[in-house]
């Protein structure tokens, strides 16, 4: 994708290579531009594109912008969605309302703060399992495979009934699907393996009901064999076609934001030592500081896309009806109108109005299980290895620029091993 604003010419607009944290100058000198850039996506389309705080949410917020995926541009070059492609028919974050609403309402009594309060035993235990594997094989370690990854993985096999001992294959066609250029065909594949697995795993709730999400969504709350699970739609009022792709957007959006926050929030405090420290030893600014990690890496690489319904005015541009407009969340956590000192990272500060998990009615499901995962993770992992360090050179660390969701491939760590 390329931009132009009022005053340059088109320019790329990918992650800097050289500083993970840091989004590229050009979204400073189009937020001082002001309001919106003209936008030329790869399908030839032309579009625009937000990257002020304010112009973002007031985006995200506004119905008269359509979330359906099947109308819109895509600022790289992505797999196409066709109008008669029910396999994402789950997918309800491209949906608008009143079918966005069905499943929203439908689901998001599982994934409150208060609901979700239940799991934070079985977190804490889950974090302090693996800390303790990770000490028990020594340094050096991948914090990626040994941590960040394995825990959201199983939280979230856990919460909706999927074997963990599936997770390599699931995890590697979900990879499959968030990879920048990727062919068509592999695309696709991947697609349709990860949905037959889900809906073989549907028919064996059916068959074998249990306590967890799926099979309270196939079954009922009790689980009774052959209830009203057991014809063409589920106890939930979904059709197991739409029940399947439910239950893949929750697989794969649960374990990947959370395992690559995970691993770039620690890269990033390791190279801000005295950040580090204040997690480690002042309990009483976790909640600041997941918020602020939160806001200033931004994973979401490359936005939220929404599409015009009728011809309107936002940011003082004049968008046309059917025209896609793309709002930067990277841009606009890093908005000086917004936060002070906006490049610094500080988790004293209280960034309440960033928008890493989106805003309005699209806001991420699952971002109270993800702030949970991330207020243990933290803390426990830097005060079980207070010498936690990189284990190679900040700019040898693998980098996910080939990924719609940033991170990390691997995260290198090292530490001191306890003398006595």
């Amino acid at each position: 994708m390329s931009v132009t604003s009022r005053a340059s010419a088109p320019a790329p607009l990918p992650r800097h290579r050289d500083c993970p944290f840091d989004p590229p100058g050009a979204y400073a000198a189009l937020r001082e531009d002001g309001g919106a850039s003209r936008l030329a996506f790869p399908d030839g389309k032309a579009g625009w594109l937000l990257t002020r705080h304010e112009d973002v949410t007031r985006l995200l917020a506004d119905d008269r912008f359509s979330s359906d995926r099947r109308r819109t541009s895509s600022p790289v070059h992505a797999f196409p969605v066709r109008p008669d492609d029910r396999r994402m028919l789950g997918s309800f974050i491209g949906m608008d309302p009143p079918e966005h609403t069905r499943y929203r309402r439908l689901l998001s009594k599982w994934f409150t703060a208060r609901g979700l309060r239940g799991l934070q035993p079985r977190i804490e235990e889950i974090v302090e399992d693996h800390l303790a594997a990770m000490e028990r094989a020594g340094p050096p370690a991948d914090l990626m495979t040994s941590f960040a990854q394995p825990i959201p993985s199983l939280v979230i096999c856990e919460l909706l009934g999927v074997p963990y001992e599936d997770r390599t294959d699931f995890q590697r066609w979900a990879t499959v699907l968030l990879r920048l250029g990727r062919r068509e065909e592999e695309v696709y594949a991947a697609r349709d393996a990860l949905w037959e697995y889900m809906r073989g795993l549907i028919d064996a709730k059916r068959q074998r009901p249990d306590e967890a999400l799926l099979s309270r969504l196939v079954n009922g709350d009790h689980g009774a064999p052959g209830g009203p699970g057991a014809g063409s739609a589920t106890a939930a009022g979904l059709t197991d076609e739409e029940l399947t792709g439910v239950g893949l957007l929750l697989l794969v959006a649960g374990h990947e934001t959370t395992a690559n926050m995970l691993a770039l929030g620690t890269y990033a405090l390791l190279r801000h030592p005295e950040q580090s420290r204040g997690v480690r030893e002042r309990p009483e600014v976790i909640d600041h500081a997941v918020e602020e990690l939160l806001r200033y890496l931004t994973i979401v690489q490359f936005g939220i896309v929404r599409v015009a319904r009728e011809d309107l005015e936002i940011a003082g541009a004049r968008v046309r009806a059917g025209e896609t407009v793309v709002g930067a969340l990277a841009s606009a956590n890093r908005d000086a109108a917004r936060f002070a000192a906006p490049d610094a990272l500080d988790i004293t500060r209280d960034p309440g109005d960033q928008i890493a998990f989106g805003h309005g009615i699209h806001q991420c499901l699952g971002q109270h299980l993800a702030r949970m995962e991330m207020r243990t993770g933290y803390p426990a992992l830097l005060r079980r290895f207070p010498t936690l360090r990189l284990a190679v050179p900040p700019d040898e660390v693998p980098l996910r620029h080939d990924m719609l969701i940033y991170g990390v491939h691997r995260l290198p760590v090292t530490w001191d091993r306890a003398v006595g």
